[in-house]
Formats: structure tokens, sequence, C-alpha cells
């Protein structure tokens, strides 16, 4: 799949000025041609993060129903990997999202992220496709 997954970040960083990665991730917005996707575990947090604001939140609800941002479903047959994945990444440790993104890369060979959460994606390692390419 030619896409770009996107991290919990980014959703928040975009939606709100005020956030320290706003301008960064604004900039690389501009420059992505790639499709936009996420999955339910990373627009949770996001939503979670921007509850602060009602107007936020449903900024980010428009990106999703529009379809700037399409969500990808987690499957079934995900569940096991995300748990595995939170095991073998348990000293960072890994969260949900993470876990969710991860897996969802290794099922439709996604190797394209858009985070601000370099640190861990950088250390994370998709079965069969090697080192993540970060953005911004």
């Amino acid at each position: 799949m030619s896409a770009i997954l996107v991290d919990a970040g980014p959703l928040v960083a975009l939606l709100h000025r005020d956030d320290q990665h706003h301008q960064k991730c604004v900039e690389a917005l501009t420059e992505i041609r790639d499709p936009l996707v996420t999955v339910w575990p990373a627009f949770t947090e996001a939503m979670y993060l921007l509850n602060f604001s009602w107007r936020a939140q449903d900024a980010l609800w428009e990106l999703v129903l529009e379809e700037t941002v399409r969500l990808l479903p987690v499957e079934a047959d995900d569940h096991r990997r995300m748990r595995d994945l939170m095991k073998k990444y348990r000293m960072l440790p890994m969260d949900l999202a993470d876990a969710a993104l991860v897996a969802v890369a290794e099922r439709e060979r996604i190797r394209r992220i858009f985070t601000v959460d370099r640190r861990d994606f950088s250390l994370y390692r998709p079965a069969k496709l090697g080192k993540f390419m970060i953005i911004p």
C-alpha cells in the first residue's frame, strides 16, 4: 500500500497551534502526497490529548470524516502481533497505539510514518520492512 501512517503526535500538533511540533508538522504535511492513514488506538490517543478543546477534537473528527486521514482496521489477526510487539519493546515501553501502528505497517507493508516520536519509531523494526522512514 502506498500510504503514510500517522501517529497521534502529528494529529495533535497539526490541530493545536501551541504544540511545540506544530510548525514542523504543518511544513511536513505540505510535502506529503500519498494518502495518510492511521488506526483507532492512535486516533483515540490524539482525541484524548486534545480533550482541552471541543473544537480541536471536532477538527480531528473532520480529518477522518473528510478522509484526509483514513482509519485502517486493526484486525483480529493483528492482536497477537500487537501483544508480542509490546512484550518485545516493554523496556521503552511500547504503548497500544504504537503496537497497532507497527502491526498494521507490517500487514500493509507501509514503511513511512508521520510521527514526532523519533526515539521509539527509530528503534521499532517492522517485520520484513526494516527501519521506518520517519517524517518529518
